[in-house]
């Protein structure tokens, strides 16, 4: 939590309904497992381990992969040793980009930690990093900018994907990884640009992964970026807890709600459902390699 803003925590049990099970299975490219056992807890009621009765409510409705995601060390080392115990999940390291300004002198220590994780074999994305100049003001941009050129050269040492949060810094982004030089597999996380910005995207070769924020009805501009992608270039996403789809929008997210988004997505691009679902599924495997 340290890289994110605090959120009074959601009361247990409020877990939306499980939706209609997709045709064919895809990934959640973009969950936080440990946040979200943390914060909402776990759908339904029973014992047992939490992450593995998330991984099965997501499981029971087409949901067979996950990719869980660090934001500092704690998590990052968290998800490498969950990925390595758990056939279902890979991990992606970093320091979230707003984590890197407030670490100050330690920021050299920790991207070090990070380093020494990276090169784990079920380890698969560095990420997520990035720029945010919304929570991050003009004090903390060096410092966000430092860690993010630092993750980029990790991506490439050790041929893992990038998954870059990007939140009011697209020309930034773009500007940093041209000058770095991107590794061969960037996905541009909770993706908030617009159409344009996603053509110059896939223009790169880059992979956009939508998250519930494309269902919500003020979302116009998320579903012309969603147009104008071919479906060789979507990924789609949960980053739960949070961002939660439509009609449920304010309950507490999980991987099991990726359904949700996938019909939106196939509503809005008009390919059909188990196209899509068989597309993405393919680039969820060419971005971060087979799970078993």
């Amino acid at each position: 939590m340290s890289s994110r803003e605090k959120t009074s925590p959601r009361r247990m049990g409020e877990f939306p309904p499980a939706p209609d099970a997709l045709p064919v299975p895809v990934i959640d490219s973009h969950t936080h497992l440990d946040i979200t056992v943390q914060e909402a807890g776990v759908p339904g009621s029973g014992d047992g381990d939490p992450v593995r009765r998330l991984v099965d409510a997501a499981r029971a409705v087409g949901v067979d992969r996950l990719v869980q995601v660090g934001v500092d060390v704690a998590s990052s080392r968290w998800g490498a040793e969950l990925a390595a115990a758990h056939p279902a999940v890979l991990a992606a390291v970093a320091l979230h980009p707003n984590e890197a300004p407030r670490l100050g002198a330690g920021l050299d220590e920790a991207l070090r930690e990070i380093e020494a994780l990276a090169g784990r074999e079920r380890v698969r994305a560095i990420g997520e990093t990035g720029l945010d100049t919304f929570r991050t003001g003009e004090e903390g941009r060096a410092a966000q900018e430092e860690s993010f050129r630092a993750h980029i050269g990790f991506a490439k040492r050790y041929g893992k994907a990038l998954v870059i949060h990007d939140r009011d810094a697209h020309a930034d982004v773009l500007r940093v990884l041209d000058s770095e030089g991107a590794p061969d597999t960037v996905v541009l996380h909770c993706y908030s640009g617009d159409a344009e910005f996603a053509a110059e995207c896939v223009r790169r070769g880059y992979l956009l992964s939508f998250a519930g924020t494309v269902t919500f009805a003020s979302a116009g501009t998320l579903r012309e970026a969603a147009r104008v992608t071919p479906p060789e270039h979507l990924l789609v996403e949960t980053d739960a807890p949070y961002l939660t789809p439509t009609p449920y929008r304010g309950r507490p997210n999980a991987s099991y709600l990726i359904p949700l988004t996938m019909r939106v997505l196939a509503d809005t691009t008009g390919h059909d459902l188990a196209e899509l679902c068989a597309a993405v599924s393919a680039n969820g495997d060419r971005a971060f390699g087979l799970w078993h």
